[in-house]
């Protein structure tokens, strides 16, 4: 079977920025009975901004953005177009129709979602269909638009602590394409950490969907069909951490060890941020020191499924990894869900 290469990777970050000092100060103005220490989220997240899309734009704009970058990077026909993303512009149609009519594209189209592993899922639907033959380049494209779902008006201190994840979010587009690669090394018959042949060399997920109520956009679907009172950010954040702790990061050491590696053969790991604390938890538990690993969640928020792309491009753009490097995502998701992604540049 065919190996799925990344053949180019791009993300679109809108201009216009709020920080979270202006974050604090709206919510203060609006809410006069909050309690809201000063500097209270940036302590808690390290955000110290988000990106805001600009006035018209929605979910498949920013995508369509980044997936124009990308095509300019590696240009070629494209097979099927793939949006992957927590938001959408619509419950239907597919997002991925919206954006294809954008992009001018003439190709089958489907949607991927799943909170901020849309992405690495996207890859992983990607390289089956690539390395099956059915398709040869992949197009896929995320937009994420979590503004529209900040609640600035709260009645309650408890409504502002489940309401928390959303000031910490950013709007984003980001965008991959991937393409089949042809054996450059390996002729099969030996150990698969000697080959050289660029692609994904393999993946895991793990899903402990008991754990789904924690954190919800609860609006638009069959539960809430009209939206009421339901188009905010409901996440009870403790609940959340507890659930990832005790799921733990282990599948990243067991999908290397699988593939014959180590963590410490690993050029570079792009891990999903929802807060700056969290991270270095992360880091610290899988062995990683800071060269290995870019922090973007202070200058860029939380990116949701947009965050992965990101740090690769800026890693890409940086020198620091390079045609041959080793690369692992680590995607961390609501419902909730982790993902582990081996990746030769």
């Amino acid at each position: 079977m065919r190996r799925a290469r990344i053949a180019a990777v791009a993300s679109h970050l809108p201009d216009e920025t709020r920080s979270t000092a202006e974050t604090e100060e709206r919510l203060r103005r609006e809410n006069p009975g909050l309690h809201l220490a000063t500097g209270l989220i940036g302590r808690l997240t390290g955000v110290e901004r988000v990106h805001l899309r600009p006035d018209g734009w929605q979910t498949s704009d920013l995508a369509a953005a980044a997936a124009r970058t990308v095509l300019e990077r590696s240009p070629g026909p494209i097979d099927l177009l793939i949006f992957a993303s927590a938001s959408q512009d619509l419950i239907e149609p597919a997002t991925s129709h919206i954006v294809s009519a954008k992009l001018g594209l003439d190709c089958p189209v489907f949607d991927v979602k799943n909170a901020c592993n849309s992405v690495l899922n996207a890859m992983q639907v990607a390289e089956a269909l690539i390395a099956t033959g059915q398709y040869r380049r992949v197009l896929i494209a995320s937009g994420e638009q979590p503004s529209h779902a900040v609640r600035w008006r709260l009645d309650s201190q408890a409504q502002f602590l489940r309401s928390f994840a959303g000031y910490t979010m950013s709007d984003a587009g980001a965008a991959v394409i991937l393409e089949a690669a042809d054996p450059q090394s390996n002729d099969g018959t030996g150990p698969r950490s000697t080959d050289t042949t660029p692609g994904i060399l393999g993946s895991r997920f793990v899903a402990r969907s008991e754990y789904w109520a924690v954190g919800t956009l609860p609006t638009g679907g069959s539960v809430n069909p009209h939206a009421e009172g339901g188009s905010y950010f409901d996440m009870d954040g403790g609940a959340l951490q507890r659930a990832f702790a005790e799921l733990g990061v282990g599948l990243v050491q067991e999908t290397l060890a699988s593939l014959g590696y180590g963590v410490d053969q690993l050029d570079f790991v792009a891990v999903h941020q929802v807060a700056l604390a969290y991270h270095e938890t992360i880091s610290a538990v899988l062995g990683l020191d800071r060269d290995r690993t870019i922090v973007t969640i202070s200058r860029h928020g939380n990116l949701a499924s947009a965050t992965l792309p990101l740090q690769l491009e800026l890693a890409l753009a940086s020198g620091a990894v390079g045609p041959g490097s080793l690369v692992g995502l680590v995607g961390l998701a609501g419902g909730i869900s982790l993902g582990a992604m081996v990746v030769r540049l």
